[in-house]
């Protein structure tokens, strides 16, 4: 809670809405618009903005418009949206119906990723965002599907860490366990069977909860062992591979004996949203599997296995973790960008985490400038950080990383570029029980050539996430007033309202290695590098040793370029 006197709402404010696909159509003429700001409802807030970090979502829905996939297909130039997803906002006014609950000068940061009837509705995409001075927000914010998707933060944190909390939060997130890893009571499930498997499998009760179960290729003992497990609340039926996988999709998959590689792949397009893929087999698979790995990020779908015959052993949490391994070997791939930054630096961080982290990216001047800014927390934690430039060869990243283990291969690769060969080359370079992690979202439909021996001889783990929850930001938040994580060290430039385009370009182009702030209240301010910023003879000073970004810089910049923003 801010306890600090704030002032009146003014009656307009400056606002970068978004009328069409492409930079140009953000704004009137290359400028922020003046609108009006309304009082709000009893059930609305009126909030200040008062920083918003930039994303390279915010490029990917310039570059849709209204074909962007939380727009639904939205008309631009008649229902504008506005960017801004990463924010901090203070409280300026509160409806009657919601003073109970918030009071003026509290300060919140908004988790963006707002459900609503079990639909997105995030915040920055389908609800207007933060590239405001001023609006309401209301019960499309206040009252979703999980309640207020808000976070209360406090003055022990500044502007543009509080609005960084959300990215970092996607981060927390990707180690969290978001796949469905038990049968779903009540699905559809497919039992694909293998002509000639003598093998005696224990269904346990992976069977008992379908409400309905498609068996293919089942001997007649096979199947009368599966229909004595499913019990008789079930709806069986018979069909062969080609036509059940035409039937798809199935909530569950169940893979008994060693398919062809064909096979599974038509096992893992069947699968529905969060669907759940279980080999069980005992000898490797004769080559690759082609499988959509964009699903894998946006739709949560799931591959377990295990080698033996109990078929519920590749099931929980306990065979299929989400979390870095401790003392072993985490490898990121994308690490110069600031996204990647992030991995890498929670890894460093992590109390358990690993003994060895290894940044890997193809720009060798982005990666200085990353390992500038990471080297002191990798001495801080007593952790080994090796940063390596790649070269574009083939099997560049698995060369490296066998190098750098002595041939094991890594226990865990995220992936932060979106590249499907990207997800190929990590793949090679995991050891057998290794975890991938995909965190950059490829498009569903990318296709791509993985081994999934791995994944029942081993253990080996394919996930991925997709943005964030409220639960997620706030142990950000909790980690960064312990001190566990510094948001603020991810700040790489900042700028006032007027430079939200050409920071959105700076985005595209790469021009700096790590996260963009703009502060709405801050009006005058050009986009500005924060290693620009040492120089400056009242800002240069108030910044940390290392030359990152902290509060103290922040309220020197906002002493000159704002006036009623100023916190106290």
């Amino acid at each position: 809670m801010n306890d600090t006197t704030i002032e009146p709402a003014p009656s307009t404010a400056l606002a970068w809405n978004v009328y069409g696909a492409g930079i140009d159509h953000i704004g009137r003429d290359g400028r922020p618009e003046t609108v009006d700001v309304p009082r709000p409802r009893p059930d609305q807030l009126l909030i200040r903005v008062d920083a918003v970090g930039l994303c390279f979502s915010d490029v990917k829905l310039l570059r849709l418009g209204g074909e962007h996939p939380k727009l639904y297909g939205r008309d631009l130039t008649k229902e504008p949206t506005r960017l801004g997803h990463e924010t901090s906002v203070t409280i300026i006014e509160v409806g009657e119906e919601l003073r109970d609950r918030f009071k003026p000068g509290q300060r919140l940061a908004i988790q963006p990723d707002i459900y609503v009837n079990g639909r997105s509705t995030a915040y920055g995409y389908t609800i207007p965002g933060g590239l405001i001075q001023h609006h309401v927000i209301g019960p499309e914010v206040l009252a979703a599907d999980d309640g207020a998707y808000v976070v209360p933060v406090d003055d022990r944190m500044g502007y543009a860490e509080t609005a960084l909390t959300e990215p970092w939060a996607c981060v927390e997130a990707s180690y969290t366990q978001r796949r469905r890893l038990n049968p779903l009571a009540g699905g559809r499930l497919w039992l694909v069977a293998r002509a000639g498997d003598e093998r005696s499998y224990d269904f346990g009760d992976a069977l008992r909860g379908a409400a309905e179960i498609v068996m293919s290729g089942a001997s007649p003992r096979l199947e009368s062992a599966a229909r004595s497990a499913a019990g008789s609340n079930a709806a069986l039926t018979t069909a062969a591979i080609e036509e059940a996988a035409a039937g798809g999709p199935y909530d569950d998959v169940i893979v008994l004996g060693r398919h062809d590689p064909a096979t599974i792949g038509r096992a893992a397009d069947a699968l529905a949203f969060r669907g759940l893929l279980n080999i069980v087999a005992d000898a490797p698979l004769e080559g690759p599997v082609e499988i959509d790995v964009g699903r894998i990020h946006y739709h949560y779908t799931a591959y377990v296995g295990t080698s033996g015959t109990d078929v519920t052993a590749a099931y929980g949490e306990k065979r299929n973790r989400a979390e870095l391994r401790p003392g072993g070997v985490a490898v990121v791939v994308g690490a110069a960008g600031p996204m990647g930054q992030m991995h890498v630096e929670r890894a460093l961080a992590m109390a358990n985490g690993p003994r060895l982290v290894v940044g890997v990216d193809l720009d060798p001047e982005r990666l200085a400038a990353a390992q500038a800014r990471l080297e002191p927390v990798a001495k801080a934690r007593g952790r080994e950080l090796r940063i390596v430039t790649l070269g574009r060869e083939p099997g560049a990243l698995e060369a490296t990383v066998r190098e750098l283990t002595g041939g094991a291969g890594a226990d865990d690769v995220i992936v932060t570029a979106p590249s499907g060969q990207a997800v190929v080359s990590a793949a090679a370079a995991m050891a057998p029980d290794g975890m991938l992690v995909l965190f950059a979202g490829v498009p569903v439909g990318t296709r791509v050539a993985l081994d999934l021996s791995p994944v029942f001889l081993s253990g080996a783990q394919y996930t991925g996430t997709s943005g964030s929850r409220i639960a997620d930001q706030a142990l950000v938040v909790t980690k960064t007033i312990a001190g566990e994580l510094e948001p603020r060290r991810a700040l790489a430039a900042v700028g006032g309202m007027e430079s939200a385009v050409d920071a959105l370009q700076a985005l595209v182009d790469g021009r700096f290695p790590g996260k963009i702030v703009i502060f709405p209240q801050l009006t005058g301010l050009p986009l500005t590098g924060v290693a620009n910023l040492a120089d400056d003879p009242e800002i240069g000073p108030k910044l940390a040793a290392d030359g990152s970004w902290t509060s103290a810089a922040e309220r020197a910049l906002f002493e000159r370029y704002g006036r009623s923003a100023v916190r106290t």
